[in-house]
């Protein structure tokens, strides 16, 4: 039952739908961006087509996709998303290689310091563990 307002119980539906479908929005538009700096053609880029698609089965506007693409090439300002990669040891000397997309290098480093600090571990230098790895997979753990 709705109650007295009706329209007061859609209101707050939408709106709560309106926000997950922001957040998957903004996701998508990162992903984008950062798969059009290979190049802005979904053709000859594999990448930016599975992220072009993956925004399309989420009914994501063309007009959103679009504009994201420009600015993963640079024709539009904007925020500036870059990959980087960090490597440390872990507890017990275990060796961890981290990729992390961020606007803002130095507030990545010093957040996954933190982390690797408080969990018994640290930092290492560029290099120092990336040769023991070979990339075989791709793992996305969710914040939750």
């Amino acid at each position: 039952m709705s109650g007295h307002s009706k329209w007061a119980t859609i209101k707050h539906k939408k709106g709560a739908l309106d926000a997950k479908r922001g957040q998957l929005f903004t996701k998508l538009i990162k992903e984008i961006s950062i798969a059009a700096k290979g190049g802005g053609n979904s053709d000859t880029n594999p990448r930016l087509r599975a992220a072009i698609q993956k925004a399309k089965d989420s009914n994501m506007p063309t007009d959103n996709i679009e504009r994201a693409v420009k600015k993963g090439t640079g024709e539009l300002p904007g925020v500036v998303y870059e990959e980087v990669t960090y490597e440390g040891y872990g507890p017990g000397g275990v060796a961890i290689l981290v990729e992390v997309v961020t606007d803002n290098k130095n507030r990545a480093s010093s957040e996954i310091r933190n982390i690797f600090s408080k969990k018994g571990g640290n930092m290492a230098g560029a290099g120092a563990v990336s040769w023991i790895f070979e990339k075989k997979g791709y793992f996305v753990i969710d914040k939750k």
